[in-house]
């Protein structure tokens, strides 16, 4: 599994603010909408669902929100950059300004467990984040969650 095999480029966006978890999921549900023609409302609570659970900040200004979504064929993703970093109850205690949220079918398993590694895997890579922090263009930013990967693969 690659990354540019579920997130298209149209999944990438920057916001200029969000001010509170639910704006984030807000945007984060009309981006998997818009993208991946999921219903917003049914992503935004299961994503506020999955999140009662426990907070999907990693880290170093990352966060990893997913969910699973009854009818979804296979694991999806969208990606958003805030220009102002949001307190996300992360571990580190550091607000989040990269949100990398995965969708799955409610009977995803293993490909739901192996996206979530690989996304987790890029986004740890500080440098992948620098240059992510670096650009608001949406098409660079998928340029450069896919870049690595794809120069792996070759």
């Amino acid at each position: 599994m690659q990354i540019s095999e579920i997130l298209p480029q149209d999944a990438v966006k920057t916001v200029s603010t969000v001010t509170s978890k639910k704006r984030l999921f807000q945007a984060i549900s009309e981006l998997a909408f818009s993208a991946h023609g999921i219903p917003a409302d049914l992503a935004f609570e299961a994503l506020l669902e999955r999140e009662s659970l426990g907070p999907t900040g990693v880290g170093h200004g990352v966060a990893l929100p997913h969910a699973r979504i009854k009818d979804l064929d296979s694991v999806v993703a969208v990606f958003l950059r805030v220009e102002r970093p949001l307190d996300f109850d992360s571990a580190d205690r550091h607000p989040v300004d990269l949100f990398f949220a995965l969708f799955a079918p409610e009977s995803a398993g293993v490909d739901h467990l192996k996206a979530l590694a690989l996304v987790s895997r890029t986004m740890r890579n500080s440098d992948i984040c620098t240059k992510l922090r670096a650009n608001t263009d949406a098409i660079a930013l998928h340029a450069i969650l896919t870049e690595e990967q794809e120069s792996k693969a070759a």
